[in-house]
C-alpha cells in the first residue's frame, strides 16, 4: 500500500490547550512532515500549521450556566466537525482537554471507527465517574498529564499513558530581574506580588475586584511591594493606575517572567497553579464561578482539592479559597504569612518542589506524537517516513514516584 498524507484533527478550546496543541502540532509535523493538520484553537496552533475551523474567542467558555448562553454556537460547531468526520478523510482525532465539546466529538469519531488519541484527559473522574469508563472505551489512547490518572482509566479498561506535563515543554528564556523590571517600569530592588485573575472574560469579571482588594491589603501590610497583574494575550483589563493604598498597578503579558520574579502570587484555579508550582513561588488559589454552576459542582465533584497543584500532591500544599471565600480580606490573610521568611513559607516551598519532581521530565508533545503514530500503524494507515528515521520519544522520567 502506498504511503499517503495523513489528515489529523486537533481540537483545543482554551488558551492552555492552544499552547499545548501548538507544541503537539510541531511534534506531529516533525514526525509526519506531509500531514495535514486541521482543528480548533488559537494563534499558537495556527502558527504551527493547523488550519483552524474555529478560534478561541468563541470557544473559551467554561461552567454549566455559562455554556448555556453559547449553546447555539457550540451546536453549530459540533455539526460542522461531525460533518467533517463524515465527509472528509480524517485519519485520527486528537481532542485536547476541553471535555464538554471534545467528549461528544470523541463519541462521534468512535462511532465512525476513526481512531482517537485524547491528550490531556478531562478530569471526568472528578465529577462524572461513569464518563471515565465511556472515555476509556471510546479512545484508542488516553494521554494523561497527572501521575495518578493512568491507573484510573486503566482500572476501567482504558489504554492510558502518562506522558508528563506539557508545561515542562515551555522552556523559553525568562528575562532576568533587571530586564523584566526595566521592560515593565518596575523597581528591581522591591518585591513583586503576582496577580493572575484568569484568561477568560467571565473569570476576570468575578476575580479582578477581590484580587485587587487583596493586593491593596497586602500592599498596606508590606509597603513597597509592587502588585503586577498578568493579562492574557488578547484580553483587555480595566485597571486603575493605583490601588487605594497608593501602590502603582502594572499589567504584563509575560506570565512566566512574572512568576519567576514574584515574592508571592494570587492565582485563579487552573493550569496557572502548576505554573506557579514549577516557578517555586508561594501562592494562594482562589476561584469563583456562577452561583448555579457552583451549586451543581458541589453536588457532582468528587475530589478533595480544586487546585491542580494540590491534586498532584494529593494533599493541601497551597491554600484554596472558593466562591464566597474569594474576598480581599481572606486572600490577604492567607497569603501574607507565606511572604514572610519562616516556617510557613519554607514548608510550602518544600511542597512545591515535590510537586515539580512528581511531574516528570519534558517531552510530553513528542510522547503524544509517538502515540499517534502507534495508533495509525495499528489501524493499518501507511505513513510517509520522515527524514532521519522513526526515532523515539523521550522517557517520562521519575514523575510517578510517590510524594514523601
Amino acid at each position: 500500500m502506498t504511503p499517503r498524507r495523513p489528515v489529523l484533527l486537533l481540537l483545543a478550546g482554551e488558551p492552555s490547550g492552544d499552547l499545548h496543541g501548538a507544541h503537539l502540532a510541531r511534534a506531529l509535523r516533525s514526525r509526519f512532515p506531509t500531514a495535514r493538520l486541521l482543528g480548533t484553537g488559537g494563534e499558537r496552533m495556527a502558527a504551527e500549521g493547523v488550519e483552524l475551523l474555529a478560534g478561541l474567542d468563541e470557544l473559551a467558555v467554561m461552567g454549566f450556566a455559562e455554556v448555556v448562553t453559547r449553546l447555539p454556537y457550540f451546536l453549530r460547531l459540533e455539526r460542522q466537525v461531525k460533518a467533517l468526520l463524515a465527509s472528509e478523510r480524517v485519519d485520527l482525532v486528537v481532542p485536547i482537554d476541553y471535555p464538554g465539546f471534545n467528549l461528544r466529538i470523541t463519541a462521534a469519531a468512535h462511532a465512525r471507527r476513526i481512531p482517537v488519541v485524547y491528550y490531556i484527559a478531562p478530569q471526568v473522574w472528578a465529577w462524572k465517574a461513569h464518563r471515565t469508563a465511556r472515555l476509556a472505551e471510546q479512545a484508542d489512547r488516553i494521554a494523561v498529564i497527572l501521575p495518578f490518572e493512568a491507573e484510573l482509566f486503566e482500572a476501567v479498561g482504558g489504554e492510558a499513558r502518562y506522558v508528563g506535563h506539557p508545561l515542562l515543554d515551555d522552556v523559553g528564556a525568562v528575562p532576568d530581574r533587571a530586564a523584566f523590571s526595566q521592560a515593565h517600569e518596575l523597581d528591581p530592588a522591591r518585591e513583586i506580588l503576582a496577580i493572575f485573575p484568569g484568561s477568560r472574560a467571565q473569570e476576570i469579571r468575578r476575580h479582578l475586584a477581590p484580587f485587587l482588594d487583596a493586593a491593596d491589603r497586602i500592599a498596606r501590610a508590606r509597603p513597597g511591594i509592587q502588585p503586577v497583574v498578568a493579562r492574557a494575550q488578547g484580553v483587555e483589563l480595566a485597571l486603575p493606575e493605583h490601588l487605594p493604598s497608593g501602590a502603582p498597578l502594572t499589567a504584563v503579558t509575560d506570565g512566566r517572567g512574572l512568576l519567576a520574579h514574584a515574592r508571592g502570587a494570587l492565582v485563579k484555579s487552573g493550569t496557572t497553579t502548576l505554573e506557579a508550582a514549577l516557578a517555586g513561588v508561594p501562592f494562594v488559589v482562589a476561584y469563583r464561578t456562577h452561583p448555579v454552576t457552583w451549586r451543581i459542582a458541589r453536588r457532582v465533584v468528587r475530589v478533595k482539592h480544586v487546585a491542580l497543584a494540590n491534586l498532584v500532591a494529593d494533599r493541601r500544599v497551597v491554600p484554596e479559597l472558593l466562591q464566597d471565600e474569594v474576598t480581599g480580606p481572606k486572600m490577604a490573610e492567607a497569603l501574607l504569612p507565606l511572604l514572610e521568611e519562616g516556617g510557613a513559607r519554607m514548608t510550602l516551598l518544600e511542597g512545591l518542589a515535590r510537586i515539580r519532581d512528581r511531574l516528570g521530565d519534558p517531552g510530553a508533545a513528542e510522547r503524544v506524537a509517538l502515540l499517534v503514530e502507534e495508533v495509525l500503524l495499528e489501524r493499518g494507515i501507511p505513513l510517509r517516513p520522515r527524514p532521519g528515521g522513526k526515532g523515539e520519544a523521550p522517557a517520562v522520567g521519575n514523575g510517578e514516584e510517590e510524594l514523601r
